[in-house]
């Protein structure tokens, strides 16, 4: 009954913008940190950002810091990831997850292209 459904992914120019989102469910959402993750062809999947339970707290991989805000709305058990001033190293599959509640479950995640 776990799903975790990533969207908003697209083609987008350097210097653009993408709000991707992740609704999840078949877990209590709100008792969990949720993080966003990528793939890059050929590379392992990485961790990009992390928002606590409340929403009070987040941190950010270095490569993203100051471009890319993650946020929550508990009710909606929905996760966000604002991604500004986009480079064309942030190509990439995007995945959220809830690294701390054992799901052993990931999406199909959606794809963000930065490309002129």
């Amino acid at each position: 009954q776990v799903q975790l459904v990533e969207s908003g992914g697209g083609l987008v120019q350097p210097g653009g913008s993408l709000r991707l989102s992740c609704a999840a469910s078949g877990f209590t959402f709100s008792s969990y940190r949720m993080s966003w993750y990528r793939q890059a062809p050929g590379k392992e999947r990485e961790l990009v950002a992390t928002i606590t339970t409340p929403g009070g707290s987040t941190n950010y991989a270095d490569s993203v810091k100051g471009r890319f805000t993650i946020s929550r709305d508990n009710a909606k058990n929905t996760v966000y990831l604002q991604m500004n001033s986009l480079k064309p190293e942030d190509t990439a599959v995007y995945y959220c997850n809830a690294p701390y509640a054992n799901l052993r479950y990931w999406g199909q995640g959606t794809q963000v292209t930065v490309s002129s």
